[in-house]
């Protein structure tokens, strides 16, 4: 009997790729660091809201199209960049076609598996992340090749602190894939022979090397070898970032990482198009508050002057509505979606992609509005205390 590849929420994807993946590739997956307080509070603050749906007035239509930073998209909900995905033979290509069918932004990281110029071909609409890493001439050279290759915006993920241990134990990933490798990994890797035979149909191995920050003339670096890179920079200063924003030109720049007040508004001084509120997915500082906790004090410090993004524990339509209603602009997931890919590949994405629209569409509906550009905090139910302000709002 063959298992109905369709699963209805992220849960069941999430379920599916543990028994899917080896263990060492769905551990690096989960991610959180030290305690896992902060990756916990990210998924639960979302469940501390309540909704105030109508009885009556309800819209037959709604309208669930928005822009991100200028870019159409039919919901907002926006593809958030990871590093190599070894999820999946067609990584983060897979993914950005089914972006590309859902009608919605693919964000690729410099870590990806996969080069930029494949994956602005399989999806127009796709920003390129960027960390600070390396000389400012070879990170002129990674955004020259973002523009040449069509990417519409820059994403700067800045808040990356190198945190260190997790109570759980972290998975041991290796530099490179050789028959060592193999021999060391093989009885982790053989009890999951479908993931095995996806690649052996492929003709591939999972590809552990970071094509887009290959040098020119040069061959692509190891993840461990980008990795070691960005721990040996020096962390950028505001002027840094200033920096980066000129160089990238007239498209729109995001700073990804935003958790302070004060931060927003220097981030605005440096001229961004838009900040994300983010908390590395709950993977830096252990004990960082949710970002939905976080979103509505910098939603009103800085929201009338750029537009402000939120990621941190989607997991269905519903959080994606609870975000909005609460000031952000779009939502990105990360997570949710390569659960998505190891469950079903492409198909897997489309369906996560579906599920947060379906939720999203029911939840509008719910509230008796006819677009998501209505939801408002009227719209919730918000505990005493729930939110934080981190930084000084003066």
């Amino acid at each position: 009997m063959v298992r109905n590849p369709w699963f209805e929420t992220v849960a069941e994807a999430q379920r599916r790729a543990k028994k899917y993946l080896p263990s060492t590739v769905y551990g690096s997956l989960v991610a959180g660091s030290e305690r896992g307080r902060t990756i916990d509070d990210n998924t639960g603050a979302f469940a501390e809201l309540g909704f105030a749906p109508h009885v009556v007035g309800h819209h037959a239509q709604r309208d669930l199209t928005t822009t991100v930073l200028g870019v159409e998209s039919a919901f907002p909900v926006v593809i958030s960049p990871t590093g190599v995905q070894a999820v999946h033979p067609d990584g983060e290509v897979a993914v950005a076609r089914a972006a590309a069918n859902r009608g919605v932004i693919m964000g690729l990281s410099s870590f990806a598996s996969k080069p930029v110029e494949e994956v602005t071909e399989a999806n127009p609409n796709t920003f390129y992340q960027m960390y600070w890493t390396g000389t400012r001439d070879s990170m002129v050279q990674r955004m020259e090749r973002a523009r040449a290759a069509g990417a519409k915006a820059l994403i700067a993920t800045l808040d990356w602190s190198f945190s260190h241990g997790r109570d759980w134990g972290s998975p041991p990933i290796p530099d490179k894939i050789d028959v060592r490798t193999m021999v060391r990994f093989a009885p982790d890797v053989l009890p999951h022979p479908r993931w095995l035979w996806a690649f052996a149909k492929s003709g591939r191995i999972p590809d552990l090397t970071v094509p887009n920050l290959q040098p020119p003339g040069g061959e692509a670096p190891t993840f461990f070898g980008a990795y070691g890179e960005w721990m040996q920079t020096a962390p950028p200063t505001w002027e840094d970032v200033k920096w980066m924003r000129e160089e990238w030109g007239d498209r729109p720049f995001l700073l990804k990482g935003v958790s302070r007040v004060d931060d927003a508004k220097r981030a605005v001084d440096a001229g961004v198009s838009g900040i994300s509120v983010s908390n590395h997915g709950g993977n830096n500082l252990d004990t960082t508050p949710a970002t939905i906790r976080l979103l509505p004090a910098i939603v009103e410090a800085v929201g009338d002057e750029i537009e402000v993004l939120l990621d941190g524990g989607i997991r269905r339509g519903g959080d994606v509505a609870k975000a909005l209603a609460l000031g952000a602009r779009a939502v990105l997931i990360g997570r949710a979606y390569l659960w998505g890919l190891a469950a079903n590949g492409q198909a897997g994405v489309e369906n996560v992609l579906d599920i947060l629209r379906g939720g999203l569409d029911s939840a509008v509906l719910g509230l008796g509005h006819s677009s998501v550009h209505e939801l408002s905090p009227d719209d919730l139910v918000i505990p005493d205390g729930f939110t934080r302000t981190a930084g000084p709002v003066g």
